[in-house]
């Protein structure tokens, strides 16, 4: 295995730039996530740490050796594709041991290399078959296992569940992650899910137009987002964000967040004042109890019932801004009052909210403790 490092990459189709100097480091054993919406650049950098695309400009490292010249069969790299690629009048055997064929390797080392990848990714049995009598997730363990037999110091993933179904998306996860485990090696993959980033990565970087908006740990990024981007972009459902205004409260202290047309919320802390953008997760939303002023006023327009969760979809009122509150479903005697068309008080859970300026970066680098 080995580490991977980015200094400066970038790319570009003639004038347009599509990725933007980009500076990462990766440690050796680490899985790493590159995530972002279709188009961002993540699946073009991979390709240009494959080889398979020239960069224009920076340099990319596999341990201590630039690479920027080097050919990808001498990198020392196996990639997975969103699509199998399987040759379809091979047997498994065959598809898994072509490469080492090429390399000239003896018909002994191709079997043995072959039947260990086998039986770490638990197809032993399918050894005999063509690609056309194998399901989508046995064709995607081969590709897999055609990757393992390279022995790489580096794996790299481009979108490999995206043709599954969501069940074996799951299934898929759960190997790749054991695999990893068992292998140690560095895995680099892409994916536009934010589940499979939550789920698969040791660090996450999450692109947008060709720029790496924030690095972190899953947990990190969730909960301590850089920026309104990185913020709505992980979490299913995703953050609800509502413009407010902040106006300083009486004595200093703290401040007041104003809802046109919604309400008012007392911050327990100082904000600058001015316009702001109020972000809060669907499971940091409750209903407001009690009467009059309290919380902010909005219309529920529609329940979704997921068998663990209810989501609450619902409008605020004056701006009419969208969001999406998760409720317990043994919790039925808010749930009979929470029908579309219901008209409800929410209040965000102060102490998990976040805060971010007209520019959508971050005023807060943590979720604020609520004072005592």
């Amino acid at each position: 295995m080995a580490a991977l490092s980015l200094r400066a990459v970038r790319k570009n189709y003639g004038d347009v730039p599509v990725v933007h100097g980009i500076d990462l480091d990766i440690a050796e054993g680490e899985f790493a996530v590159f995530v972002g919406p279709s188009g961002c650049g993540k699946s073009t950098l991979l390709r240009m740490i494959a080889g398979l695309e020239e960069i224009t400009g920076g340099e990319i490292a596999i341990g201590e050796r630039v690479v920027n010249q080097v050919s990808a069969s001498e990198r020392g790299v196996a990639m997975v594709f969103q699509s199998y690629a399987l040759y379809p009048h091979m047997t498994v055997a065959e598809n898994m041991g072509f490469a080492l064929k090429l390399a000239g390797q003896s018909k002994a080392e191709v079997a043995k290399a072959v039947g260990q990848a086998a039986e770490i990714l638990q197809i032993t049995p399918l050894l005999d078959r063509k690609p056309a009598a194998l399901s989508g997730g046995q064709r995607q363990r081969v590709a897999i296992g055609r990757a393992i037999v390279r022995k790489p110091r580096v794996f790299l993933f481009d979108e490999p569940l995206s043709n599954l179904d969501a069940a074996l998306r799951v299934q898929m996860r759960i190997e790749l992650a054991r695999l990893h485990k068992e292998l140690g090696t560095t895995m680099v993959y892409v994916t536009h899910d934010q589940v499979e980033a939550m789920t698969l990565g040791d660090r996450i970087a999450v692109f947008n137009k060709g720029r790496i908006e924030q690095v972190g740990a899953p947990l990190e990024l969730y909960n301590a987002p850089a920026n309104r981007f990185v913020a709505g972009f992980l979490g299913s459902p995703r953050m609800n964000f509502f413009d407010c205004r902040a106006e300083p409260a009486a004595g200093g202290s703290a401040t007041r967040l104003v809802f046109e047309g919604a309400g008012r919320i007392e911050w327990p802390g100082a904000t600058p004042a001015g316009d702001l953008h109020l972000g809060v997760r669907p499971e940091h939303l409750q209903v407001a109890e009690g009467e009059g002023e309290t919380g902010l006023a909005a219309q529920v327009s529609m329940v979704e019932h997921l068998g663990d969760a209810v989501i609450v979809h619902a409008r605020l009122a004056g701006s009419g801004a969208p969001f999406a509150m998760r409720v317990a479903p043994q919790q039925t005697a808010l749930l009979g009052q929470l029908q579309a068309g219901a008209a409800v008080r929410v209040m965000p859970q102060l102490d998990m909210v976040h805060l971010f300026d007209t520019q959508g970066r971050a005023l807060l680098a943590a979720p604020l403790k609520q004072a005592a």
